[in-house]
């Protein structure tokens, strides 16, 4: 093929994009914005951090399951039905939250969300790699991380602000409008990108999946709860293993997988994936812990609180929107090295905080996380997704969505465990101190994330480039 030439000629890419980036957007938003909430949240339905944590980790959960599937449902419905089923799906689920009387309401409301983000996003990259010819890649890669990097840093802030003069109802009401864009775009300017053939679905593969991610997820967020030594814990990790594996072996050997694993024997994918993990469980990581710091730390008020990680995410989408171009121009290793060293640094930072540290000391921190971690995760995902070709895009692009979400719940869920663990370990000293420890504790295990990407990103072929293509 011809470099110079996308896959599929359309027209417009940007307006052809434009409903699955507000898609996304949106609901990569969502999965931190209640994250600065979850102290008023848990006041107002008299509740703890392990039963409010599945406001997060349910979001992701719905997610992580609904994203295996993505390969198999553009091979029986058409880009278009499938972004246009997922923003009414999210649409439906914003407003159930947002009138929602009780705890379960809003965590149902929570969920049907989580269908929608569960279409939309791994169509966005699918589509981008095909509509956009290879010398354009690493840009149009560049936005689509802008997309996903810039929302989760951002919405502690949005929540902030509305929370600053309106009720947690009114983050869910926020989103409505962008959705409803989006679905004029999809409706206006979306053609269809896939080949609908129509495969047969193999019934004990879908299920071993639902099982599978659906028990991990399940498995450690209750453990943050009941304990990583309850039977009832040990019990349900036990089945999502072994479910696991058996998910795998039978995706290995079918002739249509639902997920093609395959790709995992491409090294370069496999590299590039292992970085976007591990950069992704860093950021909800500690998007998770900073907003709480902030209130229950510092003594802050909700308002203050989002003006404080404003500038960290100004400075995300700064850095996004360039870390795409500097895998056209030098690969992958270095702006990975680069990025996950500066990440350390940032969570290094905030965990010689304390309970009495300057707001100025915790935004510079925040302010070198943020620079960090895009950095890390444009080029990584690129160089992943660029040596797979035809069907494969589609596969490697559903691979590293579900295992964002999945390892993203997982690592809310291990945080929210340190957390407490923390906490726990420091009793005897105001609740202030006291939570504070607790997120040190929280940072130790992002900090371990980070200094594993760092040694990953030291094995990536520096000479990778999107006009390896052919």
């Amino acid at each position: 093929m011809n470099n110079n030439q996308a896959r599929i000629q359309v027209k417009r890419p940007w307006l052809a994009m434009m409903s699955m980036m507000i898609g996304a957007f949106v609901g990569m938003l969502s999965e931190t914005s209640l994250n600065i909430a979850l102290p008023q949240l848990m006041k107002a339905f008299h509740i703890n951090s392990g039963a409010i944590q599945w406001l997060v980790t349910g979001y992701m959960l719905v997610i992580g399951v609904i994203l295996p599937f993505s390969s198999l449902l553009t091979k029986w419905f058409s880009t278009r039905q499938l972004v246009i089923i997922g923003l009414l799906n999210f649409i439906v689920g914003a407003i159930v939250a947002a009138i929602a009387p009780n705890f379960t309401i809003l965590l149902i409301g929570r969920m049907i969300q989580g269908l929608g983000t569960g279409l939309i996003l791994p169509l966005m990259f699918t589509v981008a790699m095909l509509i956009f010819p290879p010398y354009k890649m690493g840009t149009a890669m560049g936005i689509c991380a802008l997309v996903i990097m810039l929302a989760p840093a951002i919405g502690p802030t949005v929540t902030g602000i509305i929370l600053g003069k309106l009720t947690w109802n009114w983050i869910f009401w926020f989103f409505i409008p962008f959705l409803v864009i989006a679905l004029i775009c999809a409706i206006v300017g979306l053609p269809n990108t896939g080949k609908i053939t129509r495969p047969k679905v193999d019934i004990l593969s879908l299920l071993e999946s639902v099982v599978g991610f659906a028990s991990l997820v399940m498995g450690v967020s209750f453990a943050s709860d009941l304990g990583w030594s309850s039977p009832t814990v040990l019990l349900i990790l036990a089945v999502a293993i072994v479910v696991l594996i058996l998910y795998a072996y039978r995706q290995l050997r079918l002739e249509q997988p639902i997920i093609n694993l395959h790709v995992f024997k491409k090294l370069a994918f496999m590299q590039g994936a292992i970085c976007v993990m591990l950069d992704f469980a860093i950021i909800l990581s500690a998007m998770y812990l900073l907003p709480q710091y902030l209130q229950k730390g510092l003594l802050l008020p909700v308002a203050l609180t989002g003006i404080i990680m404003l500038p960290g995410g100004i400075i995300n989408a700064a850095v996004s929107a360039f870390a795409g171009r500097l895998y056209d121009s030098m690969g992958a290793k270095k702006p990975a090295i680069a990025g996950f060293a500066i990440a350390i640094i940032g969570i290094l930072m905030l965990i010689f905080s304390n309970n009495t540290s300057s707001i100025i000391y915790v935004v510079f921190a925040h302010i070198i996380l943020m620079i960090g971690c895009p950095l890390a995760m444009s080029p990584s995902q690129t160089h992943a997704l660029n040596v797979l070709q035809g069907a494969e895009s589609a596969d490697g692009s559903t691979i590293l969505n579900t295992l964002q979400q999945i390892i993203g719940a997982v690592a809310t869920a291990l945080t929210t465990s340190f957390l407490s663990l923390g906490q726990s370990a420091y009793q005897g000293f105001n609740k202030a101190a006291q939570f504070t420890n607790g997120v040190h504790y929280g940072l130790y295990f992002t900090l371990a994330l980070a200094v594993i990407g760092l040694i990953t990103a030291f094995t990536l072929k520096s000479e990778q480039r999107s006009t390896d293509i052919n």
